[in-house]
């Protein structure tokens, strides 16, 4: 790793590549340790410097990436100029922080993502299984394989060898994905359930959220109160269109990435999920169909839900349909 120390004039005492190990780290900045500031960029290997800083009672700042790269965007990039820069965001207080995750629940907000990706591997064996059903024109196979009852005979569907065996080892890694990702449910409840009981309760009475959507929004959102208002929390969670704008004139969107993508992805689904078996949410949908049109209603509908969930973990209160849908 570069590691670039700036003193109080700006002036550079220390600008070199280093090994990535702890004793490095603070044998580097033993001179430096009582004054000292650290930052980096916020990229997968921040963990173990944020822990160690934690450990060893060093301020630590970590800066969001995204917000990063349009401040100190230049016509060179590397590692050794990347360092320098950050070290002069910190020192002139304009580095933009990202959210330091606490080391106690960040396993399990890590193992709760690792499973979203195992599940988006799943789904697509469970497509090839259709597409190859499609390919040789056979009928519908008229049940949801995704249940493990529904699965006897479909590869038995297939009259060439290769396609049956195909289809044969595609069944076999859906049954293998069902039990890990049963084992991965179950630890991450159980943890759950001892990182925060309360919440968890209060987020699976929103109707569309479920065990799985409450264990998302539990581990992602991780304390409310990092965000001042519901507007910093819905623009948190992609549910805000961003926009550029100068001198009164819209020039387009940008910042689209910026926010947390599986909150989006939770209160899209939850958006959905509301509307099953909800008559109250479906006629909520229909004014808001007819006000905004189809393609808004969704979006506008997993605003509200974020705002409310917002307010939910804010005052400690349970789900309430007849406020939700009156304001």
């Amino acid at each position: 790793m570069y590691l670039c120390i700036l003193n109080q004039a700006g002036a550079i005492v220390l600008h070199r590549n280093m090994k990535a190990d702890p004793d490095s780290f603070l044998t580097a900045i033993a001179p430096y340790r009582d004054q000292i500031a650290v930052a980096v960029e916020c990229i997968f290997t921040w963990y173990w410097l944020a822990d160690l800083c934690a450990r060893e009672k060093i301020t630590f700042v970590l800066g969001h990436a995204l917000y990063m790269k349009a401040i100190h965007g230049g016509k060179a990039k590397n590692d050794k100029i990347d360092a320098q820069k950050i070290a002069g965001l910190l020192r002139g207080g304009m580095i933009p922080e990202a959210y330091v995750y606490p080391e106690t629940m960040r396993s399990t907000r890590d193992l709760l993502r690792r499973r979203m990706q195992m599940m988006h591997q799943r789904a697509q064996l469970l497509a090839h299984v259709q597409n190859t059903n499609h390919q040789y024109n056979l009928p519908d196979i008229g049940k949801k394989i995704s249940y493990r009852g529904n699965r006897e005979g479909v590869a038995e569907r297939f009259a060439d060898a290769s396609a049956r065996s195909n289809v044969a080892f595609d069944l076999k890694r859906i049954g293998f994905y069902d039990g890990l990702l049963n084992e991965i449910e179950l630890e991450i409840v159980r943890h759950a359930k001892q990182h925060d009981p309360n919440s968890l309760y209060l987020l699976d009475t929103v109707p569309g959220v479920g065990k799985i959507l409450s264990l998302v929004l539990l581990y992602e959102i991780h304390d409310i109160g990092r965000f001042p208002s519901v507007q910093d929390f819905a623009s948190y969670c992609r549910l805000v269109k961003p926009r550029k704008e100068s001198a009164g004139k819209v020039y387009g969107s940008s910042g689209g990435k910026i926010g947390n993508a599986h909150l989006k992805w939770a209160f899209s689904e939850a958006a959905v999920g509301f509307l099953r078996h909800n008559p109250e949410g479906q006629a909520y949908l229909a004014r808001l169909e007819k006000k905004n049109g189809k393609g808004k209603a969704l979006s506008i509908l997993a605003h509200k839900l974020a705002r409310a969930v917002y307010y939910i973990l804010r005052r400690k209160e349970a789900f309430e349909m007849k406020r939700f849908l009156n304001r």
